[in-house]
């Protein structure tokens, strides 16, 4: 059930693309917003399904197997969306984007972000599949398994070592760049999915992970939001 959930899913947001893709190309900035928003809203959506199925049997081969094909089958289909508001800084920062537009694009990241939660909440309320079963009692299932200062120093590294293999991968045939970034974020998962969650994405932390931003909002704002943006920001400064 919930691999037809997280299919079903990004089918729509395909259609929803190639729908936006034919009648809004005469205006550029609401398609931009859109396209972003489906396209963040479909990796937020499918992680809050993945992240139920961390302790089905075996583990953790199944999940990190999920891990794998979903993040090969988001990097095919939602091609030229970030997803990632620290992705959208680069071009920002380089001049390739103005403001305007990176601002957008970031604002269409976490509506997208509180879009999924909800729907999968919904979703979740229904209990369709055995994982459903009270996920929506859990409150914050808290990431942060080590110290603020560990997380943190977690979160800027594993944000670094993905935003420089992108830039490197940059060059690689794209039937086969796909499947090495799906294979690194995979292992960054499994090095540190147990102490922070392996997230460096602050929209989809936000959306992973509200009810801990609401608990501890500073905490949370430092290690899952800062922590990923000054990594871009120190790739940034040595390019």
């Amino acid at each position: 059930s919930s691999l037809l959930l997280m299919s079903g899913v990004v089918v729509t947001v395909g259609l929803c693309r190639r729908l936006a893709r034919r009648r809004l190309r005469s205006r550029p900035q609401l398609f931009a917003f859109l396209v972003e928003m489906f396209s963040t809203f479909q990796i937020c959506a499918c992680t809050n399904e993945l992240s139920l199925l961390g302790n089905v049997e075996p583990k953790p081969h199944t999940a990190l197997t999920l891990t794998y094909g979903f993040t090969v089958l988001h990097g095919l289909t939602l091609t030229g969306s970030t997803c990632n508001p620290c992705a959208t800084l680069q071009p920002m920062c380089d001049g390739g984007t103005s403001l305007r537009m990176g601002g957008l694009k970031i604002a269409a990241q976490f509506v997208a972000a509180v879009l999924a939660r909800v729907f999968m909440h919904f979703i979740w309320s229904l209990e369709m599949a055995e994982p459903h079963l009270g996920a929506l009692s859990q409150g914050c299932s808290d990431p942060m398994q080590t110290t603020e200062v560990q997380a943190f120093c977690i979160e800027l590294l594993f944000s670094v070592v993905f935003q420089l293999a992108v830039l490197r991968a940059e060059s690689v045939n794209p039937k086969y760049r796909v499947h090495l970034i799906a294979l690194l974020i995979t292992m960054l998962v499994y090095a540190g999915g147990n102490l922070t969650g392996a997230i460096f994405n602050p929209a989809l932390a936000f959306s992973l992970h509200a009810d801990c931003f609401y608990d501890n909002f500073f905490s949370y704002l430092r290690v899952y939001w800062m922590a990923p943006s000054l990594g871009k920001f120190l790739i940034f400064m040595h390019l």
